[in-house]
């Protein structure tokens, strides 16, 4: 089970870098001043459009902080109910959410839509497979 909670690790670290890059954004788009000084004028019904790329790696950061409490529920519950006796099975499955996480980031930004959906549902399947290893 360490292996998977080196992964799970690194998940909650790409949860919170996948919020700097739009984040950066909005220091170029709003100017520093008005971005460390609060919101635009009218903020949130007016405010300065950011990038596409932007909104993009917003909605993957979104998208990763949705995902992320079904992935920790059910490597907490695995590791609680069948300890390490599905180590090995279970280390796969949150290697690949991870790796599978990190390409749909890349492919979500980049705006790669025939990839997106694929590489999201790779992920997916890592979840239910970690959450079949605990029920059967």
């Amino acid at each position: 089970m360490s292996e998977a909670y080196t992964y799970l690790a690194l998940s909650g670290v790409l949860t919170l870098l996948l919020w700097t890059p739009y984040i950066l954004a909005r220091v170029f788009v709003w100017g520093p001043i008005t971005f460390l000084t609060n919101y635009p004028k009218n903020f949130p019904a007016e405010q300065p459009t950011p990038p596409l790329w932007a909104q993009r790696a917003q909605r993957a950061h979104l998208n990763m902080v949705e995902t992320l409490p079904a992935f920790i529920a059910v490597l907490v519950a695995a590791d609680y109910l069948i300890g390490d006796s599905a180590g090995l099975a279970i280390g796969a499955a949150a290697k690949t959410f991870f790796f599978a996480r990190l390409a749909h980031a890349v492919v979500y930004i980049l705006a790669v839509p025939a990839l997106r959906t694929p590489i999201y549902l790779v992920s997916w399947a890592s979840i239910l497979f970690i959450a079949r290893e605990i029920f059967f």
